[in-house]
């Protein structure tokens, strides 16, 4: 049995709130925990961004500079993998995936705070949202009709082997995009927690942190590059 003392008390909180709304469908406390970090997240992410939507200097700061080429690298990918006349359009959606997704796996380094994206339920979340918005974009762009053409295969003979294999591929995405994200994560903070606990716990943390500030960049942008590549795919035109 989980032991619910050993959450802090605003995920304590979370839970027993959920748990009163939804009765015998609640949540476990892991699950709980996660959710309210997400939730804690999102709103300080949103705050951020919207108390220093108006704050940007001629001069900028190193925060400034740092979201700058964050966008100019965000924009960049879009363009070159979606193309000049769609990317555009995408740099916001990617960008903040990207920023939630990176911030997620490094919420988990800071004492008393666990990874959200060490739990499968949020890295799934993620996944699905990814699958559901390429797949909407695609028939945005092409209609029903012309988006299932792209799943049909080059030849109109061949699509009755092409169709299923595409239809299991996509499906295959998220699951993929989920675990892959939920494995390293999860990993990372097992690791950083029994080397701080057990073994080292006053020569090992900076080391390990610093690898693990590599390794949460690394995932983001896994992440990042396989969103764009799904929804250009998704948008692009079939040759």
């Amino acid at each position: 049995m989980e032991k619910f003392e050993v959450l802090p008390w605003y995920a304590q909180w979370f839970h027993h709130l959920q748990a009163s709304l939804l009765g015998h469908a609640a949540l476990s406390a892991r699950d709980s925990m996660a959710l309210a970090y997400v939730l804690l997240l999102i709103v300080v992410m949103s705050l951020a961004f919207f108390l220093g939507r108006n704050k940007y200097r001629l001069v900028p700061t190193p925060v400034q500079q740092g979201l700058e080429g964050y966008y100019r690298f965000i924009h960049n990918l879009c363009v070159e993998m979606i193309g000049h006349d769609k990317g555009e359009r995408y740099v916001s959606v990617i960008g903040t995936i990207g920023l939630f997704i990176w911030f997620s796996n490094l919420l988990g380094l800071i004492p008393g705070f666990v990874s959200p994206t060490s739990n499968l339920n949020v890295t799934a979340g993620a996944s699905v949202f990814v699958f559901i918005y390429y797949h909407w974009q695609g028939l945005k762009d092409h209609g029903l009709l012309g988006y299932l053409k792209q799943f049909a295969g080059p030849v109109w003979w061949l699509a009755w082997l092409f169709f299923p294999l595409e239809i299991i591929s996509h499906f295959a995405r998220p699951v993929s995009l989920s675990l892959r994200l939920f494995g390293n994560i999860f990993g990372e903070d097992l690791v950083i927690i029994i080397l701080f606990l057990t073994i080292f716990p006053v020569l090992v943390p900076l080391p390990v942190m610093i690898l693990a500030i590599i390794t949460s960049t690394i995932q983001a942008l896994v992440f990042v590059m396989l969103s764009v590549t799904y929804i250009a795919g998704a948008v692009g035109e079939g040759h």
